[in-house]
Formats: C-alpha cells, sequence, structure tokens
C-alpha cells in the first residue's frame, strides 16, 4: 500500500472515533440528553456504529500503527531521484508524517473521550 493513501486511510478510520463515539458526547454535554435523541433520529447509523466501538478504536488502531511504521521506518531505498533537486520526496515525506500525527491526535482525544472521560467524572464528583 503506498504510504500517502495509508496516511489518508488513518485518517479516515480516526475521524470515525471522533463521529461514532466523540461526537455524541460532546453534544449531551453541551446541549443535554435531549440533544441525543434528536441526533439519533437524524443519523440513526450512529447507534450501530457506537455498538462497535471497540472494533472501530481496534481497526484505525492497528492502521495508525502500520502508518507510523511505514513513515519512520529507516529505508535502504530511496523512492526519489536525489540528483535532479526536486523536492518530492521532502514533501511526501513531510505529509505522511504531519497525516500521522494528526490522526494519532484525533485517535487519543477519541480513546480519552469513549473510555477515560466517564470514569474520570465519576471519580472526581
Amino acid at each position: 500500500m503506498r504510504p500517502k493513501l495509508l496516511s489518508v486511510l488513518t485518517l479516515f478510520t480516526s475521524s470515525g472515533t471522533l463521529i461514532c463515539c466523540v461526537l455524541p458526547m460532546v453534544i449531551a454535554t453541551i446541549a443535554g440528553g435531549a440533544s441525543i435523541g434528536t441526533l439519533l433520529t437524524l443519523f440513526p447509523w450512529l447507534i450501530p456504529l457506537s455498538m462497535h466501538k471497540g472494533w472501530i478504536f481496534m481497526f484505525s488502531g492497528i492502521l495508525i500503527a502500520i502508518s507510523g511504521y511505514i513513515t519512520f521506518r529507516k529505508s535502504r531505498e530511496v523512492a526519489c531521484d536525489t540528483n535532479s533537486g526536486e523536492e518530492g520526496c521532502e514533501i511526501t515525506g513531510r505529509f505522511n508524517k504531519r497525516m500521522f500525527y494528526l490522526s494519532s491526535f484525533i485517535f487519543l482525544i477519541g480513546g480519552f473521550v469513549s473510555y477515560l472521560l466517564a470514569p474520570l467524572m465519576n471519580l472526581f464528583n
């Protein structure tokens, strides 16, 4: 799989963790429980998506780990011609690193809100 495609795929799957788990919790916190009823009426596919959040997080985490390995591994082969003076390798490398960091950040936010926020609120409440 190409590293750029894998980076976009990891960003897509980590964003899925935000949609399934973080969005309903943030809306419930800000607007209350009635807003969740409206949200689930408008987007009924959020219910089965939230029911399988463990699988979504696992799949997303695996893709992010593979993306990190591909992005940061030491390669013995050079993908671009370094004598031509083009910056294609550097631009692609920067893009992949930015996408990896963004995907990891989104994944961590989703994991925190989905698995740690409620127990912490109960602990300090």
